[in-house]
C-alpha cells in the first residue's frame, strides 16, 4: 500500500495493539508507529543502536534487504520462502497428491507456499502425469525442464530460474535421482524455510531430517504448516531463516531475551 492509506492502515493496527498491551498491564508506549511509509525513514532507524535492540523487517525483499544492508543491531528476517516438497519412489501417491495441492494452492502468496516439486524419476512415469492433471485442474501453471515436459504435456512451460519464488498459482517441477540428489537441489536453490518429503518409508524421511538443514522439515505434511500459530506459540511474530537466536516460527517467547541473577552471602572465586 501508498501513501496516506498505509498509514491509516498501520495506525488502526497500533491503535488495536496498545489497547491489547493496556490490557496486559503494560505501558501503551510498548508500541509505537512511525507514522510515514519513505523508505528513508527504514534507513534512519537502521542507525539507531542505541535507542533500538533488534530489528525484525515483516515484508518484501526490497525491505528485508535495505534493513539487513544498513542495521547497526541484529536482525532477526527470513529472505525468501522457496519451499520443495520431495516425493519419494515409496510415496503414497493419494496422500502425496492431497499435501501437495494444499501446499501449492490453499494460500499461495505466502513465505511457506510450496514452489519447487521434486518427483523422483523412479515413479515420474506414473505419479507426473497424475499431479500435472491435478494441478492443472486447479489452475496452477506449471513450469519444468524438457524431460517434465515431455511426460507432462505441452502445457508445460519451460522453467526459467530453480531459485524462484513465485507467490502465485505457479510451481517449479523437476525429477532427481533419489534423496542425495532432491537434497542437493534444496540445498542449492531454496531459500532453507520450509521444506519435506512425501514418503511411507520411515528410514528415508529419517534420512531427509538429518541431511537437510531449513528452518521447518515435514514428513507426509504440507509446508503450510510452519506457522506460529499452527505450532501453538500464539500470535506470530515471524519465520526466520536465521540460525542464531530465532529460527522457524516465532511467537513472543523468541523476541524475549534472559538475564542472570546471582545470589551470595561473600563468595570470591579463587
Amino acid at each position: 500500500r501508498g501513501g496516506s492509506e498505509a498509514i491509516h492502515s498501520n495506525l488502526a493496527l497500533a491503535e488495536a495493539l496498545q489497547e491489547g498491551i493496556c490490557a496486559a498491564g503494560l505501558p501503551a508506549a510498548s508500541v509505537q508507529l512511525i507514522p510515514t511509509t519513505d523508505r528513508e525513514a527504514i534507513t534512519i532507524l537502521c542507525q539507531q543502536s542505541e535507542n533500538v535492540d533488534l530489528l525484525i523487517p515483516r515484508g518484501g525483499y526490497g525491505l528485508i534487504k535495505t534493513v539487513t544492508e544498513n542495521a547497526r543491531m541484529p536482525v532477526i528476517k527470513h529472505f525468501n520462502g522457496i519451499c520443495h516438497l520431495y516425493v519419494h519412489p515409496k510415496a503414497n501417491f493419494d496422500t502425496a497428491e492431497k499435501i501437495i495441492l494444499n501446499a501449492k494452492c490453499q494460500k499461495p502468496g505466502v513465505c511457506n507456499a510450496l514452489e519447487t516439486l521434486l518427483i523422483d524419476e523412479e515413479i515420474a512415469p506414473a505419479f507426473l502425469p497424475r499431479i500435472v492433471a491435478a494441478l492443472q485442474q486447479s489452475h496452477v501453471e506449471i513450469r519444468g525442464d524438457e524431460t517434465v515436459q515431455k511426460l507432462g504435456g505441452e502445457k508445460i512451460k519451460p522453467v526459467e530460474n530453480w531459485a524462484t519464488e513465485y507467490l502465485d498459482l505457479i510451481l517449479a517441477v523437476k525429477l532427481v535421482k533419489g534423496l542425495p540428489e532432491a537434497v542437493a537441489h534444496m540445498d542449492r536453490y531454496g531459500s532453507h524455510h520450509s521444506d519435506g518429503i512425501l514418503t511411507e518409508d520411515a528410514q528415508a524421511a529419517a534420512d531427509f531430517f538429518r541431511m537437510m538443514d531449513s528452518a521447518a522439515l515435514f514428513w507426509n505434511a504440507s509446508t503450510r504448516f510452519n506457522d506460529g500459530f499452527e505450532f501453538g506459540f500464539g500470535a506470530e511474530i515471524g519465520i526466520s531463516t536465521d540460525k542464531i537466536h530465532a529460527r522457524g516460527p516465532m511467537g513472543l517467547e523468541e523476541l524475549t531475551s534472559y538475564k542472570y541473577l546471582v545470589s551470595g552471602n561473600g563468595q570470591i572465586r579463587t
